[in-house]
């Protein structure tokens, strides 16, 4: 398994150390939204929409990195309507994407991964209703940013967009939704450096998601970067990278601050200046996360299964306030 991490710097050996390791764990519809319980060794996936089968919740109760049997995927029953991208806040909620129907409001919601019970955080800028909201991050200051590209709409299961392609910041204080940033084609996938100054936003518009892998090259591929000042605002837009082949979705940083961005071909591996390290080759590659025991395994998804990558570096994992979940 070798083959699969290839350097382009030698920075890339502080990512996969001496002995790198790539497994299948689980062959699985696992789309988007990847997110690891440490408590319970448990990996929460969306699954991809298909016609007549809307996307939802998928728990996968894992066994370290080993391989494991199809009967340990189980559904979560939930409210959610068209789920893809996830993470975990302070509490050991899920925070769920819902891209919405033509009969539901898009919105980011909060879902016990237990008993499924689910809260509406927000679903309204200004009265105006989200189109279909894609990823999210929770900042350390419990405040949650998400991105709100039109691809729902694109893809026939959305009303016409009320507003435009921006990201958000949801304050857990005033429980108010403000825009952060527009200018973008397709905002997609967020991610936060593990001290919050910085935030990483992919722009897929070369992907017009029809389904059909189609690129239109003159549009967006890449992934801009920018300041959080005051933990509110956003300044010093800049692009951090170009990525190819195909459109960047999933979007993570290490402990170190290396970003790591999904392209067609496998995770990209950049540091905190937009040089490429290396990439770990999973083709079809849409999200991942980290996780397991020690923080240093990086769960892929790649819409057919689940993969586990382990890795010299960590990531942060959550940090849960209160009770265990």
């Amino acid at each position: 398994m070798f083959d699969r991490f290839t350097g382009s710097d030698a920075g890339f050996a502080a990512v996969v150390g001496r002995t790198p390791r790539l497994s299948k764990v689980v062959d699985a519809d696992a789309h988007e939204g990847p997110v690891y319980l440490p408590n319970d060794d448990a990996l929460f996936v969306t699954s991809r929409p298909r016609p007549g089968q809307p996307s939802r919740i998928i728990r996968i109760d894992l066994d370290g990195t080993a391989a494991i049997a199809s009967d340990r995927v189980s559904s979560v029953t939930t409210d959610a309507t068209m789920p893809n991208g996830m993470t975990i806040d302070h509490e050991g909620f899920l925070v769920v994407c819902e891209q919405g129907d033509m009969t539901h409001d898009a919105c980011i919601s909060r879902i016990d991964p237990l008993s499924g019970s689910r809260t509406v955080v927000a679903n309204r800028w200004r009265g105006r209703r989200f189109n279909s909201p894609n990823d999210v991050a929770v900042a350390p200051d419990g405040a949650i940013w998400f991105t709100d590209p039109a691809y729902g709409h694109l893809q026939g299961f959305r009303p016409e967009p009320e507003l435009g392609d921006f990201v958000y910041r949801w304050d857990p204080s005033s429980g108010l939704v403000d825009v952060v940033a527009d200018g973008f084609d397709k905002p997609n996938g967020i991610a936060l450096s593990p001290d919050g100054t910085t935030l990483y936003v992919t722009d897929s518009g070369a992907d017009r998601g029809q389904g059909d892998g189609t690129i239109v090259v003159d549009r967006p591929h890449h992934v801009l970067a920018f300041d959080v000042v005051g933990g509110r605002r956003l300044a010093a837009r800049r692009l951090l990278a170009v990525t190819s082949p195909g459109t960047p979705d999933g979007l993570k940083v290490d402990a170190e601050g290396r970003v790591y961005v999904s392209s067609a071909s496998g995770v990209l591996v950049f540091d905190p200046y937009g040089s490429l390290l290396g990439e770990i080759a999973i083709p079809g590659t849409v999200n991942f996360t980290f996780g397991g025991r020690d923080g240093n395994v990086l769960f892929v998804t790649n819409d057919t299964a689940v993969w586990a990558a382990e890795l010299a570096t960590t990531g942060p994992l959550p940090t849960l306030r209160g009770a265990s979940r």
